[in-house]
Formats: structure tokens, sequence, C-alpha cells
């Protein structure tokens, strides 16, 4: 007997939806690429990648493909929506790619990285942004603190280097967050297969303003790199510019303070945080 064929319907993407609609659309008008491209100037090889799926435009020019179409705001939301999309698929990508990685050298920005988050400073970040679905944001908690067991789990370790850009303790959750996530941080800086390292406001500007950065070495000696942002992530793969980002973030290394200099920083914060609590708990009482 021949067996059945899979019937199950995948669900459909934005991106496909995006697609799809910018076809539609431009048939439905009688445009041919080039005509579209005079209307709305933007290359008639993108546009055909667009409709393709294999490259996404800015804002601006979807803008103007919405009013020539007369859609409002349709094609710029499935746009937003596509984009998502992508950052999610590449983040999945690099927890995979995180998984199997024997050495791994983070630059954090602003934000405690989510190797070193406890599970209330974790909450306290993930809750900062639009969710719709409580499950999904228990489900994002508890993967987030299961990644960590590389770090400071039982099983088979990571070589994890941190360097925290000072302004990760310059915006802060709740004293009672705030405090257990300088006791964690001290514990793991102790930590025979982790390196922390501050880099202070003093050491100015540099090439990773503005983002995080993540070195992978996998087993077989690749090499890979992967930046994000609150509402971007991209992965680096080409030898070059993996080198590129090592020289910048071995130039941040070098311009923090050295790791016991660092911990004894969290320690200072931790003295502050504690002092300041017991008073407020004196002036209550």
């Amino acid at each position: 007997m021949p067996s059945r064929p899979n019937c199950k319907k995948r669900k459909p993407t934005a991106l496909g939806l995006l697609t799809r609609k910018l076809a539609e659309l431009r048939k439905a008008k009688g445009l041919s690429y080039a005509q579209l491209a005079l209307k709305i100037g933007y290359d008639r090889a993108d546009l055909h990648k667009l409709e393709q799926g294999t490259k996404l435009c800015s804002e601006y020019v979807i803008g103007k493909l919405d009013a020539l179409y007369g859609t409002g705001d349709q094609l710029s939301m499935l746009l937003a929506l596509a984009k998502e999309e992508g950052i999610r698929e590449r983040y999945r990508a690099y927890i995979s790619l995180e998984e199997g990685a024997i050495v791994l050298h983070e630059y954090a920005s602003a934000v405690m990285p989510g190797l070193l988050q406890t599970e209330a400073y974790a909450d306290t970040v993930l809750r900062t942004a639009p969710h719709w679905d409580p499950d999904e944001l228990e489900q994002q908690l508890k993967r987030r603190i299961a990644r960590q067991g590389r770090v400071t789990g039982e099983g088979p370790a990571v070589h994890y280097r941190t360097v925290l850009d000072e302004a990760c303790f310059a915006r802060r959750p709740s004293p009672e967050v705030w405090r257990e996530q300088l006791v964690h941080l001290e514990q793991v800086a102790r930590l025979w297969n982790v390196t922390v390292q501050l880099l202070p406001f003093t050491a100015g500007l540099h090439d990773l303003t503005g983002g995080n950065l993540m070195l992978l070495w996998q087993p077989d000696g690749t090499n890979l790199a992967y930046q994000e942002s609150s509402h971007t992530a991209s992965w680096v793969d080409a030898p070059n510019e993996v080198a590129e980002l090592r020289l910048s973030y071995d130039a941040l290394r070098d311009a923090s303070l050295s790791p016991r200099e660092s911990l004894a920083y969290i320690q200072r914060a931790l003295e502050e945080t504690t002092h300041a609590h017991r008073a407020e708990n004196h002036e209550l009482a």
C-alpha cells in the first residue's frame, strides 16, 4: 500500500505573505520590474529579489510601495514581521552553535549577558519588551536559564570570557534583584572556566559601541561571530571579517580592568548595594 502523503499544512510566514502580496499587487497593476523601479526609484534587480524573498528592503522603500498600491501600511507591517522572523531564526541557529562551542568570548554593551543572568534579572529584562503571550515569555525565560549549564553546570564546560561594559552596572533592576545578580556574578567570576572583565567608561569610544558581540570557537577550529542589538542580529562567518571583530574584541579586553580588578569592582558594587539596602530597611523599621 502506498504511503499517504503528508497533508499537514505549513504555517505561513510573514516573509511568504509579503513576497506573495508584492507579486500579486505588481501584476494587478500590470507593471514590469523595470516600470515599477522607475515609479518608486528602486533598483529593478532588488525588486525581483524582494519578491523572491532573498532580500528585504528599507521601511522607506516599502512605504513607497504601500503608497503606490494604496495598501495603507499593510506591506510595512509585513516587512516588520518578516524582519522579526529573520532575527528569531538567526537566534535559533546561534543557540545551536553556542551549545557545541568549546570557547565563547562575549562583549555586553548595556545589560548583563544571558549566560550570567539570574532568573529574576532575566525575567525583568524579558518583560521590558512587548509580549502578547505569557506562556511564550515563560518559555523564553526557561530557555535562557537552561543555556547557562554550559558555563555554570556540572556537564562539559565551555571556556567563557566576557567583557562587561560599565553600562551593565549603570542600568539596574529593583534593589533586591540587583543584589542577587551581583552575588551571582561574583560567584561565577570565580569559576575556573570563566573570566570576567569590566570595561570602564573612562576607556572612551571603541569599535563595538552600541551592540553586543559573541565569538564562538567550534571543536573543528571554526571561528564565527554573532552580533546583536535589541532588534537586530547578524552572523559573520567570512574569515577576514571575523578576524577584524576578534581584533576589536582584543582591543576592548586590553582596555578593560584585569580580572582581579574587575572582581574587586563587583565586590564594591555589592557592598554598596547591601549597605543601601540595610539603610533603607533601617529607615522603614
